[in-house]
């Protein structure tokens, strides 16, 4: 689990996402799990825990992916230490994560995606990632 400097954002994998003795001491308070090939988690109650079953490529529904994004803009312009997760944290999480910068802070997709790999291992699906640039240039998403 790496947090994301400036925000109160993590990105982490499955196995971040059932450590609870970890998000309590980061003091996270909402996970977002995109992972669609990993099993439900059971959080205590004290966590916000929202998935949205996403998959790396262009197999995602545009609905499903503008949801999740609009779920980590909100939790973020709302400073809620946030936990956004998939299987390894190096695809979906990074790319949802940047996306949510982006769209909050109106930076660059692309600028936000560096920053949100800059700390550690990455390995982004281009074709994902072209499906969210487009859903963030769209007006489809508000």
């Amino acid at each position: 689990m790496r947090a994301i400097e400036s925000y109160s954002l993590w990105i982490g994998n499955a196995g971040d996402v059932r450590s609870v003795a970890e998000l309590m001491e980061a003091g996270i308070l909402a996970v977002v799990d995109l992972a669609a090939n990993e099993p439900v988690a059971s959080l205590p109650r004290e966590f916000v825990y929202c998935r949205f079953p996403l998959l790396d490529g262009t197999a995602n529904e545009r609905w499903l992916l503008r949801a999740a994004i609009s779920t980590i803009s909100e939790l973020l312009r709302d400073n809620v230490p946030t936990l956004v997760a998939c299987s390894a944290g190096m695809s979906r999480s990074p790319a949802l994560t940047a996306a949510a910068i982006a769209r909050v802070s109106g930076r660059d997709p692309h600028e936000c995606l560096l920053a949100c790999v800059a700390s550690g291992p990455a390995d982004v699906s281009p074709a994902l990632w072209n499906e969210v640039v487009v859903i963030l240039r769209s007006s489809t998403i508000s």
